[in-house]
């Protein structure tokens, strides 16, 4: 059986405390509530060391998004936090420019 991916709230907890609230601020409340439950599919993988962006659902590299797509800057305190949302859905979390996450301990 294959594994699930994790919650991102799991792995970076204050990643999508601090999403939530920029969500709130900016009146995306739909997608405030959503935030909560996206999974981590897959590190962004660029090899640049200023991103630590995260697709949140399966993509095909170099695909558009296409109908429905919409970009969602938000404006934290620090860096660049921009979502990529289609029909309501996040499929990536783009995180530049930041101090480096980090993991919760167990």
């Amino acid at each position: 059986m294959e594994q699930e991916h994790p919650l991102v709230r799991d792995v970076f907890p204050d990643l999508i405390a601090e999403l939530t609230t920029l969500l709130e601020d900016e009146g995306e409340r739909e997608s405030a509530i959503c935030v909560w439950d996206v999974r981590l599919v897959a590190l962004c993988g660029c090899g640049d060391d200023f991103c630590q962006s995260m697709y949140t659902a399966v993509h095909q590299k170099g695909k558009p998004y296409g109908e429905g797509y919409r970009c969602v800057p938000l404006s934290p305190s620090e860096g660049m936090l921009i979502l990529d949302v289609v029909y309501g859905r996040i499929k990536y979390i783009e995180v530049l420019n930041r101090p480096p996450m980090r993991r919760p301990t167990p």
